[in-house]
């Protein structure tokens, strides 16, 4: 019953797939082995093969796959599972000669266990010699053809024989084992294949295989070589002759040597067999013959020296406290030998790995000094190998603007880094050398590396230096509603240091007279400007808004030498306002809600000069923008100052200019010793901005109604800009630019020479 109930869960535990699947790689028909290729990361860690035949399935262990023919191997390296099969395997279906047929299972458990089926019928193209020995990795295995020489030895003289197969009886052969000229109690057979032998035959072929390290070989010192030998020596009596067969496996054992000159070096002895003379060489990796390995013979053994870069070789990273790396070469050799009767192929397969090789990493130090950055190569960095973290002066540096690391390709040599520190960085060291007027930067870098897939970690650490010119502090800049903030951490060695706005330097008493708000402890300075104080420019004024800009300047304390301008640019909404600028213009943008006559609009107003009208209106406002020596505009001088004066008006004669009895006045005062060459011919220019104001003119004389509120539409600055009805009205300073020598001014008054207005001071 409890055979009845194992065979019927069994199929609730397996599932058997239909198709191939695409974790693998490759099936392959090789010249003496049929090859599976398995994605290791499609087989996972737990899977195994099964062999097939019609006598059924067979579990691929590693005890069966020596006895067998069959050798399995894992390699992370490569990232593949693979299976080698010999033609002369255990469950394989081989028919005249040339047809061998291959069954195997794929077992993969993830969620399930799942059953690929793996099938092949290969036909090699190379016909097998008459002695052909195979030294794989685990096993050692001798084919020989089924033929028989008479003892007169003459040619045409020998016949088939019936050869000990898997059913002939256990009397009919015996097998004689030898150890180093020492013969051994004969056995039978079965005795044999229970010690793990394998004798076997095919129609034409008989086939022993023996695993490694058996009771019954032994390991030769040829040429200082180690050499491990089975020798198995099969007789049978058959009628009236006693036939005998040698079977002789002799594979070097040699585990190879590292050269300093970077060769690993292979070394077999020239001819293991006695006799026959070496025909050729042929040298080859992972089952595939080809160029790269240099081959010498010299005192009967043979030497090959492998390059590590040699093509079909494995290389990998190892981290323990330093980087090191090793290589891996799975080497096949084929030797022919040939005498008068016959040819004898050896084709030997090797693994051989160097030790633990330091593997240095390089730096190089490209800093550019005139764009005040370090700039570190690191460069030699293996394929496995990645950054996992930066540490500056001890401090974990995440990647920013002042700090950035790139990766940088190296075809031959694996990959790198660079890595961009600005001397700025808050982690660079600074030591300021007054004398030479020089500072040093200085930057610890420790590379924190990690060796794929294991992530195993190490470090890489490098110290460098740069001397330039002291850097200059950085300030940050951000826009608000009512102006612009300028921020900065304090700076190592301020003290050489100094803002500046304008031609002016900064300082709290400066702050506090032109409205700004400053603050300044000892870890940061703040500096609030409102969008109206002095110092601003202002441009695309238009009645939705206009943009102001104000500018900081970093200078050399000693020198007053500007090292450094910060400028911000923020657009803010536009209510009301008048912009005087240094080189002659009046820009308005004026509220007429209380001068409209009723069914007029803003547009149809229009300046002294009639067909000087609004450059953009809306519903209650109209902006206007005119050089100061236009649209009728009138020149007063009042103490000390020039003062430019227009009125924004409607009228229904435009013929006359007193058909009204409401207008705006708008006017820009400039201090006069401001001004140079006050009658220039050409343009208008002054050191500074014009101070403007904007004032209701009512039939009667000026009215002294005020207007609450600023403006402007913003928040409130700090002297609230208003329009005042008085002989002398509130000015409010707007709009400025770098000053310059001269001013042009307007054509009113008497007519002068060459047709330019003066005034008479």
């Amino acid at each position: 019953m409890a055979w009845v109930f194992y065979l019927w869960v069994v199929p609730l535990l397996s599932v058997l797939a239909d198709s191939i699947p695409d974790g693998v790689l490759d099936m392959e028909c090789r010249d003496r082995s049929f090859v599976i290729a398995v994605d290791l990361s499609f087989a996972g860690d737990d899977a195994s093969f099964e062999a097939v035949d019609m006598t059924g399935t067979y579990s691929i262990t590693e005890a069966y796959a020596a006895k067998c023919g069959y050798r399995v191997s894992s390699s992370p390296m490569s990232g593949r599972l693979e299976l080698h099969a010999s033609y002369f395997s255990c469950h394989t279906d081989k028919k005249d000669r040339r047809v061998f047929t291959f069954r195997f299972n794929l077992v993969v458990k993830h969620d399930d266990e799942v059953v690929y089926a793996l099938n092949k019928t290969c036909s090699p193209s190379l016909e097998c010699s008459l002695r052909e020995v195979s030294c794989e990795l685990n096993y050692m295995e001798v084919s020989v053809r089924n033929q028989v020489l008479c003892a007169s030895g003459k040619e045409g003289d020998s016949w088939n024989f019936k050869g000990p197969t898997s059913g002939s009886s256990t009397s009919e052969w015996l097998v004689m084992f030898q150890r180093d000229e020492e013969q051994m109690v004969p056995m039978s057979l079965s005795d044999a294949r229970e010690q793990g032998y394998t004798f076997d035959m095919t129609d034409e072929r008989l086939v022993f295989r023996s695993p490694y390290g058996q009771p019954e070989s032994f390991v030769a010192m040829v040429n200082n070589i180690p050499v491990e030998v089975v020798h198995a020596t099969l007789f049978s009596r058959q009628r009236w002759l006693v036939i005998m067969m040698d079977l002789v496996a002799a594979c070097s054992m040699d585990q190879g040597t590292y050269e300093d000159n970077g060769h690993m070096v292979f070394q077999t002895p020239e001819a293991p067999y006695t006799g026959p003379d070496i025909a050729r060489i042929r040298v080859g990796f992972d089952g595939t013959f080809q160029d790269g390995a240099d081959v010498a013979a010299a005192n009967d053994t043979l030497e090959i020296r492998i390059p590590l870069d040699v093509k079909g070789g494995l290389r990998k990273s190892f981290a323990s406290g330093s980087l090191y790396e090793f290589y891996t070469f799975n080497i096949y050799l084929e030797q022919i030998f040939e005498d008068e009767e016959a040819e004898t192929r050896l084709r030997l397969r090797r693994i051989l790995t160097t030790p633990l090789l330091p593997r240095p990493l390089v730096t190089q130090n490209e800093s550019i000094i005139e764009e005040r950055v370090f700039q570190v190569h690191l460069l030699d960095v293996p394929e496995d190998v990645r950054l996992v973290s930066l540490q500056l002066n001890g401090h974990e540096a995440p990647f920013t603007n002042s700090c950035s690391v790139a990766d940088v390709v190296q075809p031959s040599q694996g990959h790198g880094y660079r890595l961009k520190v600005s001397f700025d960085h808050p982690a660079v060291i600074q030591q300021y050398y007054g004398m030479y007027r020089t500072m040093q930067y200085s930057l610890d870098i420790n590379f924190t590396l990690s060796v794929m897939p294991e992530n195993e970690l190490f470090y890489h650490s490098v110290s460098v230096t740069a001397l330039a010119g002291p850097s200059p502090p950085v300030l940050d800049a951000v826009c608000s509603d009512s102006g612009i903030r300028f921020t900065a951490d304090h700076w190592a060695f301020d003290f050489l240091w100094s803002l500046g706005v304008g031609s002016d330097t900064l300082t709290p008493e400066l702050a506090r007279r032109r409205g700004y708000q400053m603050s300044n402890d000892s870890q940061r300075l703040q500096l609030d400007v409102p969008v109206y104080s002095q110092g601003f420019q202002y441009k695309e004024i238009t009645l939705k808004q206009f943009l102001g800009t104000f500018e900081i300047f970093v200078q050399e304390q000693q020198t007053s030498t500007v090292q450094r301008t910060i400028t911000k640019t923020c657009p803010f909404p536009t209510s009301e306002l008048i912009v005087c600028s240094t080189d002659g213009r009046m820009t308005v943008v004026a509220d007429l809600s209380e001068i409209t006559p009723s069914g007029a609009t803003p547009a149809t107003s229009h300046l002294l000069g009639a067909l000087c009208g609004p450059a953009e209106a809306d519903n209650t406002r109209a902006l206007f923008s005119l050089p100061l020596n236009s649209c009728g505009s009138k020149i007063k001088l009042r103490e000390g100052n020039v003062i430019y004066q227009n009125e924004i008006f409607y009228t229904k004669d435009p013929d006359d200019l007193e058909d009204t009895d409401k207008r705006l006045v708008v006017q820009c005062s400039y201090p006069l010793e401001g001004l140079h060459r006050l009658f220039s011919m050409y343009r208008f220019e002054s050191d500074n901005p014009g101070l403007g104001s904007i004032f209701s003119k009512l039939a009667g004389g000026f009215r002294t109604t005020a207007l609450p509120g600023p403006v402007t539409t913003t928040k409130a600055p700090t002297t609230p800009v208003a329009r005042r009805t008085s002989a002398a009205p509130f000015i409010k300073r707007l709009g400025s630019n770098p000053g310059v020598r001269y001013v042009r001014v307007s054509k009113h008054g008497r007519k002068g020479v060459k047709g330019w207005n003066h005034v008479r001071i």
